[in-house]
């Protein structure tokens, strides 16, 4: 018969009590410790969110009072103009002829509005779409040539050959576009009338065509005919006039 003190698998130097209160007062020291977060998870001091809030409100306040502070004329006097340096002049684009300019413009406008049909070379295809060189439509008179590009064409008309309906090209155009492109295709591909299409020319051009009986219509041959065999209104300008090649206004020759 097996004595009552014997204490089964444990050293007779334990004390079991002792040994679970040891346990439980561990358990509750880890219980009170926080946890380990993973990298990156730790919460943010509750110090570093004060500072920050801190300095929050003193920005705020400093921004709040500043006014002016960002504004350009509180930094710099009413009327300043900065002087060039020494031996420096200011650089603007040169002035061109006048001839030379609104074709450089006319060439953007016609490689974008124009090539798809035209071609390069402006002699269409010899069958849907006509050649522009030497065609009595863009050489002579100048309101009807602005008739149909801004309008379009609508019905057959014949330049040796019958073409059909030409789509209307002035929406979203502006003066100095369509100045552009008429000067430069009466000039260019063969053809030398040697005229500039102003922008005041071109000005007169589209407040004709909003006036028209059928605005918002293609032209037909029978209309520019009788309507617009004309030349547009609006001074000649000289081809060799400089101007200033951004906004076509005339210009002094720069000094020398």
């Amino acid at each position: 018969m097996s004595s009552p003190d014997l204490k089964p698998d444990l050293e007779d130097s334990i004390n079991v009590t002792e040994s679970h209160d040891r346990l439980v007062r561990e358990a509750a020291a880890c219980a009170r410790e926080n946890r380990i977060s993973r990298d990156g998870n730790e919460p943010i001091s509750l110090g570093i969110l004060a500072v920050c809030g801190v300095v929050a409100i003193i920005a705020g306040g400093i921004l709040g009072g500043a006014g002016n502070l960002f504004a350009y004329g509180s930094s710099f006097r009413e009327g300043y103009t900065r002087t060039p340096a020494p031996g420096a002049a200011e650089q603007g684009p040169q002035p061109k002829e006048a001839l030379a300019a609104y074709m450089a413009k006319g060439a953007k406008i016609y490689s974008a509005k124009c090539n798809g049909c035209h071609g390069s070379d402006a002699k269409g295809n010899g069958s849907t779409y006509p050649s522009l060189v030497g065609s009595k439509w863009v050489t002579e008179e100048t309101e009807r040539f602005a008739m149909i590009i801004l309008n379009g064409l609508q019905g057959p008309v014949s330049n040796g050959t019958t073409y059909g309906v030409m789509p209307p090209q002035g929406i979203g155009m502006t003066s100095d576009e369509l100045a552009g492109i008429m000067t430069y295709v009466r000039n260019n591909f063969g053809n030398k009338v040697g005229d500039v299409i102003t922008v005041e020319m071109a000005k007169s051009a589209m407040e004709i065509s909003a006036a028209r009986k059928n605005a918002g219509n293609a032209v037909t041959g029978v209309e520019l005919a009788a309507d617009h065999a004309k030349t547009l209104p609006g001074a000649v300008l000289d081809s060799k006039t400089l101007v200033d090649p951004l906004t076509f206004a005339p210009v002094a020759a720069p000094k020398p």
